[in-house]
C-alpha cells in the first residue's frame, strides 16, 4: 500500500564528508553566512537562551562537541522500519541541529560549527529516515508509518518546543498534518519548513515548481534557498508558498561523531531560519507565530523587485533586522480569542469560524473612500436635480393645441 504522503525524503544534500577541519578552517567557512544573515549584531540582543528547538529529521547526535549538553532526545516514530540492531546514522538531523544551535568547542567555543542561535536547547524528534539506512524502502511505504510528521509535531509541541524545523518535504498533503498544524500554531508555536528541491523541474499545471508539505501549509514559514549570490538556487523550489530564503549553497555544518559537512538544499537554508525564529522568540516568548513570521519578513534583505516573487518570497532572513522588526511588533497581537477562536482540531471550511469582527479599522482609509462615497451620493443627487428641471423646462416650451383641432373632439 502507498502512503498518502508519498515519498516522504530530506531535503538537504549532502555533497563532501571533509576531513575533520582546523577550528579557524570550520569558523573560517562559515562567515559569509554569519555576515549575511547580520549574526553579530544580532546576537548583542539574543542567542536564543530559553528556547527549545525541536529538529524533525533522521535523529542527532547529542555528543558531538558542537553539540554536546544541548541536546534531547525525544521519541522515534520509525522505530520498526530498519532490522533490529541496526542504528540510526543521524547524518541529516545532526547536520541541521548543528545550524540551529550549535556552540562550538574549545576556548570560548570558537572552534567548530556555530549555529544561529547557540544558546537554544534543541529537543530531537525522528520521523524519516535517511535514503542510506536499510529500512527507508518499508519506512516510505508501509501504512503505519504515513503520519509520523503529525504526530511528531503534535509531540514536540506538548514537549514544549517553541519552533519546529522540519527540513524535509514530500508531494502529498494529509488531515492529520493539517491539524497537527493548527493545533501547533494555536499554542503558539512558530514552524518552519522546506520548499523543497525540486526547482529545476519542468513547472506544473500551474506553472511552477511543485509545492512541498508541510512547507505549503498555511501558517508554516516555507523557506527557499540562495546560492553564493544571494539569488534563487537552481534547485529551489518556486510557487506562492515561498516567504523568504536563506543560503543553501555550500553550507558547512556538523556531522556523527565529530564530523563536518559541507552541503546545499533548502534544508540548509530552513534550519538558519529557525535559528532566527529562536532568537525572536527567546527575546519575545508570547509573540504569536504570524507576528514571527511578519518580523521574518519585514526585516528580510535583498528584497525581489515589487517586494515579493516566488522565488526568494519576500527576501533573504537577516536576524538583525528582523529583531528589530520584533521590536517594533512586540506589542501587538493577532490571536482571536473568545467565540471568534477557531478550534484547531476542526476544519475552516464549512462555515464553523462564523464571522469575524473588525477590531482595527484603517482610519485613513475609511475616511478617503468615505469621502469619494459621500463626493458620489452628492453628483448622484445634483444630477438627478438637473435633470428634472430640464424636463419641466421642455414641457413649458411644448406649444398648445386648440381643442377643435384634437382628435376626437366634436366641433
Amino acid at each position: 500500500m502507498v502512503r498518502r504522503g508519498v515519498l516522504l525524503v530530506v531535503a538537504g544534500l549532502l555533497v563532501a564528508t571533509p576531513a575533520p577541519a582546523l577550528a579557524d578552517d570550520i569558523r573560517g567557512s562559515q562567515q559569509p553566512v554569519i555576515k549575511t544573515l547580520g549574526l553579530p549584531k544580532a546576537w548583542r540582543t539574543s542567542k536564543g537562551a530559553g528556547v527549545t528547538v525541536a529538529v524533525l529529521d533522521s535523529g542527532v547526535d547529542p555528543g558531538h562537541r558542537d553539540l554536546a549538553g544541548s541536546v534531547v532526545t525525544g521519541k522515534d516514530f520509525t522505530a520498526g522500519a530498519n532490522p533490529p540492531g541496526v542504528p540510526p546514522r543521524k547524518l541529516h538531523g545532526t547536520y541541521m541541529a548543528s545550524l540551529i544551535a550549535g556552540h562550538g568547542h574549545g576556548p570560548g567555543g570558537r572552534r567548530g560549527v556555530i549555529g544561529v542561535a547557540p544558546s537554544a536547547r534543541l529537543l530531537s524528534v525522528r520521523v524519516i529516515l535517511e535514503d542510506e539506512e536499510p529500512g527507508f524502502r518499508e519506512f516510505n511505504t508501509a501504512e503505519r508509518f504515513e503520519d509520523v510528521v503529525a504526530k511528531g509535531i503534535r509531540y514536540a509541541v506538548d514537549q514544549g518546543a517553541d519552533v519546529i524545523n522540519m527540513s524535509i518535504s514530500k508531494e502529498l498533503a494529509t488531515k492529520e498534518e493539517r491539524a497537527a498544524i493548527r493545533y501547533a500554531i494555536s499554542k503558539k508555536v512558530v514552524l518552519v519548513a522546506a520548499a523543497g528541491n525540486d526547482g529545476q523541474r519542468k513547472p506544473d499545471a500551474n506553472g511552477f515548481a511543485p509545492y512541498s508539505y508541510p512547507a505549503a501549509f498555511p501558517g508554516v514559514v516555507s523557506v527557499g534557498a540562495t546560492d553564493r549570490g544571494l539569488r534563487r538556487a537552481s534547485f529551489s523550489n518556486w510557487n506562492p508558498s515561498v516567504l523568504v530564503a536563506a543560503p543553501g549553497v555550500d553550507i558547512l555544518g556538523a556531522g556523527p561523531g565529530d564530523e563536518y559537512w559541507v552541503g546545499k538544499g533548502t534544508s540548509q537554508a530552513t534550519a538558519l531560519v529557525s535559528g532566527v525564529a529562536a532568537l525572536i522568540k527567546a527575546k519575545y516568548p508570547d509573540m504569536s507565530p504570524a507576528l514571527v513570521a511578519q518580523a521574518l519578513t519585514a526585516g528580510a534583505t535583498r528584497r525581489p523587485p515589487g517586494g515579493y516573487d516566488t522565488g526568494t518570497g519576500f527576501g533573504v532572513v537577516n536576524a538583525a533586522g528582523s529583531l528589530d522588526e520584533a521590536a517594533r511588533l512586540a506589542g501587538h497581537t493577532q490571536t482571536a480569542k473568545g467565540a471568534q477562536a477557531q478550534d484547531p482540531a476542526r476544519p475552516m471550511a464549512g462555515g464553523h469560524a462564523g464571522p469575524i469582527q473588525v477590531i482595527n479599522r484603517d482610519r485613513r482609509s475609511v475616511t478617503l473612500y468615505g469621502a469619494i462615497a459621500a463626493a458620489g451620493a452628492i453628483a448622484s443627487v445634483t444630477s438627478l436635480g438637473i435633470l428634472v428641471a430640464l424636463v419641466r423646462r421642455a414641457r413649458r416650451v411644448i406649444p398648445q393645441q386648440d381643442a377643435s383641432s384634437r382628435p376626437g373632439v366634436d366641433a
